[in-house]
């Protein structure tokens, strides 16, 4: 399974586009982040076109679907293979690989596994308003 037009649309709209490379809010540098919140070996003062902003989010779900392939042991909807790939995309494989979210979710607590998404909506430990959006907009593809 790939994700959807939808999908796609989704990510794109949380993360935007900056085709110049910024540096990471947090630390004022590392990682530094260029195109659809791509990090992999971005250089400060990078450049891009948004074409190679569309490659490089294609490269970076490519992970994305063998971590969703090895971890989740039901089946899934388009939306819930859509909000899940949001889900990584921001959050990082290894925090879903540990994450109650997973876990309800191969119990088959599809309702559980959604509930769990609002609880990501922090960052070092302050909750953030642009994160419990898009954990609420995941939540909802999620049970579409």
């Amino acid at each position: 399974m790939k994700i959807s037009e939808n999908g796609l649309s989704f990510i794109k709209q949380y993360e935007g586009l900056k085709l110049k490379a910024y540096p990471d809010p947090a630390t004022g540098g590392i990682p530094w982040t260029i195109g659809y919140g791509h990090t992999k070996d971005v250089k400060p003062g990078q450049v891009i076109t948004e074409h190679q902003a569309e490659a490089f989010l294609h490269d970076d779900l490519k992970p994305i679907y063998l971590t969703l392939e090895s971890a989740v042991q039901v089946s899934l909807t388009q939306g819930q293979f859509d909000a899940l790939c949001s889900f990584i995309f921001n959050c990082g494989a290894g925090n879903f690989a540990r994450s109650t979210l997973l876990k309800k979710l191969n119990a088959g607590d599809y309702q559980g596994a959604a509930d769990e998404f609002q609880r990501w909506n922090k960052a070092a430990g302050k909750v953030m308003n642009g994160l419990t959006k898009r954990r609420a907009s995941e939540r909802q593809m999620f049970l579409s």
